[in-house]
């Protein structure tokens, strides 16, 4: 059973993050041809609202997580997902560009509070079994983005924009069959509901509180990767998209290498030290893209960015799954996914305004010196702050000591 769990999630993880990749892949060429998009901070306003979209509805999407199998409303995020990108191309403006991507955003809002809180559940109390699961899980998310990105470049240079959005919509009822199908007959309902009060809410955000800057790291750096590193490489460095999009494959193909590793890394050399190692050399990466004027050495800061970024996200998910009973994991794992989101919505605006105003590198700039910043908060914390290895649920919903 945890196994079609997992080959379930990871096929929907895969078509989720590469949805929500596909669109904002092609926005450089919108902006080279001045059509539906003619300044970065339209860029901005779409990946906000987009952000802003898929926080409010994962709220909602918690909620009936405890009514609904997670099947079903897998099968309606993969449609949704389908008929979104399948709309794109008919968009007369940037206005309706707008609300199909505001739509998409909502469709993908499912898998992020609710699947991952599901394989953290179906293996509690096996912290190596743990680790390995969110490395699988968050890899295959990275796999079907480097598959995103890989199409999106090549279709978009020789058949033009609109052809990755149909040839994904056409591959997402595929993948949503084959991950609807894997758990069939397998029930995600939990035996007790738990509160999902306000005041419960609270009290779950305060148990991952001390995970916030970490998230907040995430969101930033997925954010401005995906929705200006495009612009960087294809704008500024003149790289045509077909080369951009193999570029930005590789920079998710790393993470996905490095988040499949996680597991191995960890019991070797421990989750804070894989954790800090990660967070350092990303907070180098950014840097390096924000200064240097050698497209050679920008890219080869981004490749190795991936790798880094991208072994932060299951060392995250991994220390909630350790630290947090089982009854309030899906809480949690909506409080860090909207963390992410909320920093990726405001950065990611910020930073199409300061593209506007002072280049394409800014962004970057922006969030080395941010991730600096929460390097140094997390350096001098203890093991105990990442969680134990070895976890089980505590009697009545305890939080264990961090």
């Amino acid at each position: 059973m945890k196994k079609k769990i997992l080959l379930s999630a990871s096929l929907f993880h895969a078509l989720t993050d590469a949805a929500t990749i596909v669109t904002p892949t092609v926005f450089p060429l919108l902006y080279s041809q001045a059509f539906l998009i003619r300044k970065y901070s339209q860029i901005g306003l779409l990946s906000n609202l987009g952000l802003i979209t898929t926080i409010l509805v994962q709220f909602w999407v918690v909620a009936l997580s405890f009514r609904y199998e997670y099947r079903r409303l897998m099968l309606v995020s993969g449609l949704g997902i389908c008929l979104a990108n399948f709309l794109i191309p008919f968009s007369p403006s940037f206005g309706i560009l707008l609300l199909l991507f505001i739509l998409l955003r909502a469709f993908t809002s499912v898998y992020h509070p609710v699947v991952i809180a599901w394989i953290s559940r179906s293996r509690a109390g096996a912290g190596q079994e743990l680790d390995d699961a969110m490395g699988i899980q968050s890899g295959s998310g990275n796999l079907g983005v480097l598959v995103a990105f890989l199409s999106t470049g090549y279709l978009s240079q020789h058949w033009g924009w609109k052809a990755p959005l149909y040839v994904w919509a056409a591959m997402g009822l595929l993948i949503t069959a084959a991950g609807v199908a894997a758990i069939k007959g397998i029930s995600s309902q939990q035996p007790v509901r738990p509160d999902l009060s306000p005041g419960n809410w609270w009290k779950v955000l305060k148990k991952v509180s001390h995970l916030v800057p970490g998230f907040f790291f995430g969101g930033m750096g997925w954010s401005v990767t995906v929705y200006y590193a495009p612009s960087l490489l294809h704008n500024n460095f003149q790289i045509p998209m077909g080369k951009t999009g193999v570029y930005l494959a590789l920079w998710i193909g790393l993470g996905t290498i490095t988040g499949y590793l996680y597991g191995f890394w960890s019991r070797r050399f421990g989750r804070k030290k894989v954790f800090l190692t990660s967070l350092a050399g990303a907070t180098f990466c950014l840097l390096v893209l924000g200064f240097s004027a050698s497209r050679s050495l920008s890219v080869a800061a981004l490749l190795l960015f991936g790798g880094f970024l991208l072994m932060t996200y299951p060392s995250l998910h991994t220390f909630v799954g350790s630290t947090v009973s089982q009854a309030d994991q899906t809480q949690a794992f909506s409080w860090i996914s909207n963390i992410q989101l909320i920093s990726g919505a405001v950065i990611s605006l910020i930073a199409g305004f300061l593209s506007d105003w002072l280049g394409i590198r800014f962004p970057f700039i922006l969030a080395g010196f941010i991730s600096f910043v929460i390097f140094l908060f997390y350096f001098p914390k203890g093991e105990s702050y990442f969680g134990a290895r070895e976890s089980s649920p505590l009697p009545g919903g305890q939080e264990p000591a961090v």
